[in-house]
């Protein structure tokens, strides 16, 4: 029963990550590779904030957000005036610069060492120390996500944010300041992907730099491709379909030698074939360019 709630947990991890992600690629038009960077930004400020302050993790979950929003702008506000393969070199050498600081900032991160013994949630004198308690948990914060997104999609916000998507020079003619627009999206998916990382961080209670890195950012992208984008649905089923195929093999009895590597063909394989016969992804709306 543990290893099925644990693959709901990474499940829930993964959804507000896609979801956040969402809010760029399929509603913006922001094609980012630098969404792990948020993610570790999330874990590594509530470890931080645990271990050295003591601080409650519900405490935490604010200030990670708030320290993430504040650092996504130092790459929104010059990198979101470039255009197409520009912007996404920028959001790639912002995610290389943040794992590089993680790895070598020894001092703070403890660099390739990590944090270990990160406390676990508690709330009103009781610590979620249960699998299944993390799992209602992180249902509980995912839910929230998906709400907020879910305003967010249906508001006049998301509106404009669309039609930035579709065409840019069309909403500059309608008097809409894009940029201010782009960067608003930013900081929110960005801001929204450190709460995954708080929830990483406390439930697996050890969090190093190998978890945030270029590769994880590009599988959170291949999730998106194959599920799709420009909707809820989309990402929701692309986390599943990605997460649960690893667990296909554990149970086909495949070496530990030679599973990694047939997971990434049947990674490299799906994404062929979806973006060969369905560009916008499984259920999704927006066709990537």
């Amino acid at each position: 029963m543990n290893y099925f709630l644990h693959i709901l947990v990474m499940i829930e991890i993964y959804i507000i990550l896609a979801l956040s992600l969402n809010f760029l690629i399929g509603f913006t038009g922001l094609f980012s590779l630098t969404h792990a960077a948020f993610y570790g930004i999330g874990a590594y400020i509530s470890a931080l904030l645990m271990v050295k302050l003591g601080l409650n993790y519900f405490i935490t979950i604010p200030l990670a957000v708030l320290g993430a929003i504040l650092i996504s702008l130092i790459v929104a506000l010059p990198s979101l005036r470039l255009k197409g393969d520009y912007f996404i070199l920028a959001t790639l050498a912002f995610q290389i610069l943040i794992f590089s600081i993680l790895y070598n900032c020894i001092p703070l991160t403890r660099g390739p060492y990590g944090i270990p013994g990160i406390p676990q949630p508690e709330i009103f004198g009781f610590k979620i120390t249960e699998i299944y308690q993390f799992s209602l948990l992180g249902l509980f914060l995912t839910g929230l996500v998906i709400l907020i997104f879910a305003r967010l999609y249906f508001s006049p916000f998301g509106r404009v944010l669309k039609s930035i998507r579709e065409d840019e020079m069309a909403a500059q003619s309608l008097g809409k300041n894009t940029t201010r627009f782009k960067i608003l999206a930013f900081v929110i998916g960005s801001g929204l992907a450190a709460i995954a990382g708080t929830i990483f961080a406390t439930y697996v209670t050890y969090i190093d730099p190998t978890s945030f890195s270029l590769d994880e950012s590009i599988f959170i992208v291949t999730v998106l491709i194959i599920g799709g984008t420009g909707n809820l649905k989309g990402p929701v089923i692309g986390v599943i379909i990605m997460l649960v195929i690893p667990e296909i093999l554990r149970f086909l009895r495949i070496p530990d030698t030679i599973a990694p590597n047939i997971r990434q063909m049947i990674y490299g394989a799906l994404l062929i074939i979806i973006v060969r016969f369905r560009p916008q992804g499984l259920l999704g709306e927006y066709r990537l360019e």
